[in-house]
């Protein structure tokens, strides 16, 4: 694996940490290896083209994928031991792909549903704190789910998120499909999150703003790591887009 950041650069334990997960659908091995990390406060960006072994990833570290080999921690403690609802608890929250909001509950009913005070800061996340970065959720608090648009289903799907108090948060393919305004939305969101100190694991496909707020990048191709490194070090080397994301 070629490295673009100095393995001596950060000293401090990591949030999150990957140590040669390997995973597998059936018999079908998706993950060979991934090691992984991600530091508080810091936006990592999960690269790849389609089928490369990202959302696995994000399964692996979740609970939702059993592990073949490796482990995950979280804060120095294995994940490997617990289930999903019990990582979700632990601190990491996820923003999955598809969406996924309760489509029988109103906007209200979906936040409200995974609600909890963060064991660190106190009170966590508010509805007041959610509409006030999405004024859009407020405007529609008492409709349902499936009333809503897509862009207004992902601001959902992250204010859900965020009101189980992650420190990390997970966010899979967060603006694919939607309107460039909405994208905008979003990017605005993440950068505000970023500036708040949240640890933040991104997958997306607009490499343009997740250059801009990024720390780091790892590349994944076929299921392995074979780059990982800071936006300037992939801004230097624009053939590891060309091979590996095919932007």
């Amino acid at each position: 694996m070629t490295e673009g950041v100095r393995s001596n650069e950060r000293t401090a334990a990591p949030l999150l940490s990957l140590r040669r997960v390997e995973a597998a659908y059936g018999t079908s091995q998706a993950l060979f290896g991934v090691d992984l990390e991600i530091h508080a406060g810091e936006c990592v960006a999960l690269l790849g083209r389609n089928g490369m072994g990202k959302s696995t990833t994000v399964k692996s570290i979740m609970g939702l994928l059993r592990l073949r080999g490796g482990d995950v921690e979280w804060r120095g403690r294995s994940l490997r031991p617990l289930v999903a609802h019990q990582i979700a608890r632990a601190g990491l929250g996820l923003v999955p792909e598809g969406r996924r909001v309760f489509p029988n509950l109103t906007v209200r009913e979906n936040l409200l549903a995974t609600a909890r005070p963060s064991p660190s800061r106190g009170a966590g996340w508010s509805l007041d704190d959610i509409y006030g970065m999405f004024p859009r959720l407020r405007e529609r608090e008492r409709n349902l789910g499936c009333h809503l648009s897509g862009g207004e289903q992902q601001m959902l799907a992250i204010g859900r998120a965020l009101m189980t108090a992650p420190e990390l948060l997970i966010l899979d393919e967060a603006t694919e499909g939607l309107a460039p305004l909405v994208r905008g939305d979003i990017w605005r969101c993440i950068e505000l999150l970023k500036r708040r100190g949240l640890a933040l694991l991104v997958i997306d496909k607009n490499l343009g703003p997740l250059m801009r707020v990024a720390d780091r990048h790892y590349i994944l191709e076929k299921g392995a790591v074979v780059w990982r490194g800071s936006s300037q070090a992939l801004r230097d080397r624009p053939e590891l887009v060309r091979d590996y994301i095919g932007m």
